[in-house]
C-alpha cells in the first residue's frame, strides 16, 4: 500500500550537497499500525514530508495506494493528499474559531461534499473518539487531549488510504499519551486504519506492530528496548 524504494535525499549546503537519507527501502500493507522511529536529526521528519508529497526526493520512488506520488505535478500532488493521506499534528492545528465539528468537517468541504453528509461523517467519528458530547465547542474549550482526538477524527473524515501521525503525542502527558495511543490501536483494530506514527519515543513506538528505525538518514535494526510489544514474550516468558 505504502512502498518507499531506494530513496534518497540531500540539501543543498551553499554549493555543496548534504545528504540526509540515504538508500530508504521499506514496505507498509494496508491495516498495518508502523512506528517511524527516529531521534532527532535521523532524518524521519524529511522521510515524512517526502511521504506526504510535500517534498521531491533526490533519488527512489514512493508509491501510495499504486500512486508513483513523486512523478505528480504540484496540482494533483495537492488533490491526492485530500483524498488519499489524512494527517495528525504533534500541535493538532485546529482552526480555532471554528466549531470541533467544524474542523473535522472541513476536509469534506474542500471536496464539495454537501452540507447534510459532511455534518452525519463528522458526527460518526466524534463519537468514535469520544467526543459526542462536544461537537459544537471550540478548540480552546477542550483539553489537549480532547484537541487530539479532534484532529485524529479530521484526519479520517475523507477515510484515506494511510494516516500519517507526526509526534502525535509529543505535547501531551503521560497518561493522555497512552489514552491516545489506545485509541489509534483501537482504529486500526476495528476500522482497519493504515497508520505511520513518526516518533522520537521508544514507548510510543512499542505500542504498534512493527518498528522502521532510521539513524543517520538510514535504516537500522530497531533498538530492543522499543521492541513491540505484540512481540514481547513470544517464545518463552516476557
Amino acid at each position: 500500500m505504502l512502498a518507499v524504494q531506494q530513496l534518497s535525499h540531500s540539501f543543498l549546503n551553499g554549493t555543496e550537497p548534504t545528504q540526509v537519507l540515504a538508500g530508504i527501502d521499506f514496505r507498509v500493507e494496508r491495516g498495518e499500525m508502523v512506528a517511524l522511529l527516529g531521534s532527532s536529526g535521523s532524518g524521519k521528519s524529511t522521510l515524512l514530508n517526502l511521504m506526504a508529497g510535500l517534498m521531491k526526493p533526490t533519488e527512489g520512488s514512493i508509491r501510495i495506494d499504486g500512486h508513483q506520488i513523486e512523478r505528480m505535478s504540484e496540482n494533483a500532488l495537492a488533490v491526492f493528499r485530500r483524498t488519499h493521506i489524512g494527517f495528525i499534528f504533534q500541535s493538532y492545528e485546529l482552526i480555532p474559531h471554528l466549531t470541533v465539528r467544524e474542523n473535522v468537517e472541513l476536509p469534506l468541504v474542500f471536496q464539495g461534499v454537501k452540507a447534510k453528509a459532511r455534518r452525519a461523517r463528522a458526527g460518526e467519528l466524534l463519537d468514535r473518539v469520544g467526543l459526542s458530547g462536544k461537537t459544537e465547542m471550540f478548540p480552546s474549550q477542550l483539553s489537549g487531549g480532547q484537541q487530539q482526538r479532534v484532529s485524529i477524527a479530521r484526519s479520517l473524515v475523507t477515510e484515506p488510504a494511510v494516516v500519517f501521525a507526526d509526534e502525535p503525542t509529543g505535547n501531551l502527558d503521560t497518561k493522555t499519551e497512552a489514552e491516545i495511543i489506545d485509541l489509534l490501536i483501537e482504529l486500526n483494530e476495528t476500522l482497519g486504519i493504515t497508520f505511520v506514527i513518526v516518533t522520537h519515543e521508544h514507548e510510543v513506538a512499542r505500542r504498534t506492530k512493527r518498528i522502521i528505525q532510521l539513524r543517520d538518514g538510514k535504516l537500522v535494526e530497531p533498538d530492543p528496548a522499543a521492541e513491540p510489544e505484540t512481540r514481547r514474550g513470544e517464545g518463552g516468558s516476557p
